[in-house]
Order: structure tokens, then sequence, then C-alpha cells
């Protein structure tokens, strides 16, 4: 029952940034080819699932990008006071 439970719910990265490194080492590791296959699969594994973390993350960065231009950014127009 343990087994099965750490297979539906992935230990999730602290934060962007951490799940970015853990993947760069993953990557780092498989390239230098000494895993084991087990262990490759493994990591290939986990790596999957760390990317799919950076891209949901960066798809809400992108969207909270767009909400606030939508909402933030108009056209000024400048006064002679701040051509100076």
């Amino acid at each position: 029952m343990t087994k099965s439970s750490k297979q539906a719910t992935p230990q999730q990265p602290e934060s962007f940034e951490a799940a970015s490194a853990e993947l760069e080492k993953i990557v780092t590791a498989m390239e230098a080819g000494q895993m084991s296959l087990e262990a490759s699969l493994a990591a290939y594994q986990r790596g999957a699932e760390l990317l799919q973390y950076c891209q949901n993350k960066l798809q809400g960065a992108q969207q909270q990008v767009r909400v606030l231009e939508a909402g933030m950014l108009k056209n000024f127009t400048r006064s002679d006071s701040d051509e100076r």
C-alpha cells in the first residue's frame, strides 16, 4: 500500500529553481552513462515529472504577466514636465 501511494503522489519540488537544479543533476548523471537500467528509468521518470512541474510554473507565470499587462499597461501621454 505504501508503494502505490508513493507512485500516486510524487514528491513536489520546493520551487521552480529547486526543480530546475534537480533536473540538471539528473541530466548530468544520465549523460555520464554510469547508471543501471533501472536507475536510468527511475531518473527519466523523475526528470519527466520535474519537467512537467517547471512547464506548469512557467505557464502560470506567463498567465500572470498577461493579466498584469491587460489590466495595468495603458498608453500614457507624456506631459511637458516629463520630457525634460
